[in-house]
């Protein structure tokens, strides 16, 4: 951590002598800060993706502009059912979480954010609430901020969550299949696929036509430039179903007399 002072942090934030909280009344405050104060500021971000799941739209705006100022990539929900939405869709690098918000039952008691390769989470709590969240906090990559909360301290636990962490790899995914089209390189979860120049082709071009049947002819004409013999395609297929379906759930299936397609 770089030790920055006050008027500097201000500064960085566009803020005149004041450092802004977020209460637990959900009200966005400031506290006055005193010019010879020192507070203890994280390093910036490295274009991480972090998830904020704040149903306060002035409280998501400040952590929004507060973050990507630190050099962070942001996605918001409103809820819990989106955030579930949003994990499902794509990887991020860290979740902000407000336990206030509404539905927050449907996350299963945060159980839907321990997928193998699930992001750290930090959470944004009353004090009364912190009993609750001892078991998440046991499993690992887990801390929390009480409310009210201020931002500074927002940004010091998020850099130590992330520290050492590389950042997910960007490109085309769809659950825990992920490609990164700068390397050409795919993964599946944590598990890294060895795969051919036509076997990228062939997956890249039926992960961005995710839950959408392709027929052969349309995939020889992409992998190929031509459409050729229908055994061609099936034994490409073949191999890349058996490299990307090691783990549950299957994620290539055959629509006999149609085509094939990515999808749960």
């Amino acid at each position: 951590m770089h030790m920055l002072f006050a008027d500097e942090v201000r500064a960085m934030r566009g803020m005149d002598e004041m450092d802004r909280v977020y209460g637990a009344d959900g009200a966005v405050g400031e506290y006055v800060t005193g010019a010879d104060v020192s507070v203890s500021v994280p390093a910036r971000g490295a274009g991480q993706h972090l998830l904020v799941v704040v149903h306060d739209p002035a409280v998501a705006d400040l952590l929004t502009t507060t973050l990507e100022l630190a050099d962070y990539r942001v996605t918001v929900a409103r809820t819990g059912a989106q955030g579930v939405l949003r994990l499902a869709e794509r990887r991020f690098d860290l979740v902000l979480f407000d336990v206030t918000v509404p539905d927050v039952e449907s996350l299963g008691d945060g159980r839907r954010f321990r997928p193998a390769d699930r992001p750290p989470v930090l959470f944004l709590a009353p004090y009364e609430t912190l009993g609750a969240l001892v078991p998440e906090l046991g499993l690992g990559q887990a801390d929390y901020v009480t409310l009210p909360f201020r931002i500074s301290e927002v940004l010091a636990r998020v850099h130590v969550l992330l520290r050492g962490r590389e950042p997910v790899r960007q490109g085309p995914c769809y659950g825990d299949l992920a490609l990164n089209d700068a390397t050409c390189q795919a993964w599946r979860g944590r598990r890294a696929l060895d795969l051919t120049p036509a076997e990228y082709r062939l997956l890249r071009h039926l992960l961005v036509n995710a839950e959408r049947v392709l027929s052969k002819e349309q995939i020889c004409l992409h992998v190929w430039g031509e459409t050729r013999a229908g055994n061609a395609i099936e034994k490409l297929v073949s191999r890349v179903r058996q490299k990307v379906d090691r783990e549950q759930p299957s994620l290539i299936h055959t629509r006999r007399g149609f085509g094939y397609r990515l999808g749960r």
